[in-house]
């Protein structure tokens, strides 16, 4: 990488982890596998905040310093207890989300549980709610919900565990639509389905050529989600396999290995050619340039931050998991996770990172971050594993 860069940077050899979303370009496929997948041995969650982190937290949740200091501890501890709330739960388990005017973990259980199964769960910490679904009988729901023929009205739908039910999002000027109000019909006979409206429908976040901390592929410009060893992971409909990649000042740096749109929407980059990859994701000056740990998967309601070529730094909380998006191209895109996190044109691919845990590179929404908006990413442990990746960590 040239000296000019590491001034911009402010940090040696930020190649890869250009930092958050940007905009389209297409993977392609592995070459290397590295030794291990992620697990999480490879996280730090005594690493205490940076104050950027907190300002960030602070202005985008209007909390005092001392509040966001207790919420992202909070979070983590919630975070760490989630797998053995789920093992204590066992088939009783309805799904779990971070409670943040409790600041505690929710595990949501089955009506059937036994008192022993109660006992177990709350004494990891977590509180218990008793729901009438369990999450095995929720997903296999919204699995039929998959199997429809959705509408351009229908945007998205997902399991909502707090809801107990099956979320169809529908455009609101659309609800009227006849396609749509069959659809609905079809996913009430499959599903407990509740339905609520949003302003637009989705699409992916690519951009012409601009400037800023890009990469490229032909005239698509996206941004670096996480670096792993041997190259970054990024959106899949950034760039076909075998597609090359250029940096920000248009060198090259490497080859889209694997890839993956519709249906998934991830790519890893193959990095060569003087550039090498950090396990940092770009602050732009917002906050400091964030070290990344590990990829402990954040619950629903957790705060979660994002950083594109475009829109640089913004943050918001986990809506959801394994949501089923129907973009407005006709793409369907399955397993994603929602946030209230704005996005643009330009962000597609970029990091989505909770405390110092990566969670996840950006694929598309609707709204701008004027006005707001809602912001899907696919999920990095499963690129990560689909590709026999390592996440390149701290």
């Amino acid at each position: 990488m040239r000296r000019s860069r590491l001034r911009h940077l402010g940090l040696a050899g930020l190649l890869v982890l250009g930092s958050l979303t940007a905009v389209g370009s297409l993977p392609a496929s592995a070459a290397e596998a590295p030794t291990h997948s992620p697990s999480s041995s490879d996280s730090s969650s005594e690493q205490p905040a940076s104050a950027g982190l907190l300002d960030a937290m602070q202005k985008d949740f209007g909390l005092t310093r001392a509040e966001a200091e207790d919420r992202l501890a909070a979070e983590r501890d919630a975070t760490g207890i989630e797998p053995a709330a789920r093992r204590a739960a066992g088939k009783t388990f309805g799904g779990s989300w971070f409670d943040a005017d409790a600041g505690r973990l929710t595990v949501a259980v089955t009506s059937d549980a036994a008192p022993s199964t109660l006992r177990a769960v709350r004494a990891t910490g977590a509180q218990v709610r008793t729901v009438q679904h369990s999450a095995r009988q929720l997903d296999a729901a919204k699995g039929r919900v998959d199997r429809l023929d959705a509408p351009a009205g229908v945007s998205s739908w997902r399991v909502d565990q707090a809801a107990n039910k099956v979320v169809v999002d529908v455009v609101a000027a659309e609800r009227a639509d006849n396609d749509v109000q069959n659809f609905l019909k079809q996913a009430r006979e499959a599903a407990p389905v509740t339905v609520r409206t949003v302003p637009s429908a989705p699409q992916t976040f690519a951009a012409g050529t601009v400037g800023g901390d890009p990469y490229y592929t032909g005239n698509v410009r996206c941004s670096i989600g996480f670096s792993v060893h041997g190259g970054f992971v990024t959106a899949g409909h950034c760039g076909r396999a075998g597609a090359g990649v250029s940096g920000w000042d248009r060198s090259y740096i490497g080859t889209f290995q694997g890839s993956s749109f519709p249906d998934n929407d991830y790519a890893w980059v193959s990095v060569g050619s003087g550039w090498w990859t950090v396990p940092v994701v770009l602050g732009w000056g917002t906050v400091s340039d964030q070290l990344v740990r590990g990829s402990n998967v954040a619950p629903v309601g957790a705060s979660i931050c994002r950083s594109g070529s475009t829109t640089h730094w913004h943050c918001g909380t986990v809506l959801a998991h394994n949501e089923t998006v129907n973009y407005s191209d006709g793409s369907v895109v399955h397993q994603l996770t929602k946030t209230s996190v704005c996005a643009e044109g330009g962000d597609s691919g970029g990091s989505f990172i909770s405390g110092d845990q990566a969670q996840g590179v950006t694929s598309g929404g609707w709204g701008n971050c004027s006005s707001g908006g809602e912001t899907w990413f696919q999920p990095v442990n499963e690129i990560l594993n689909r590709y026999g990746l390592t996440l390149h960590t701290a």
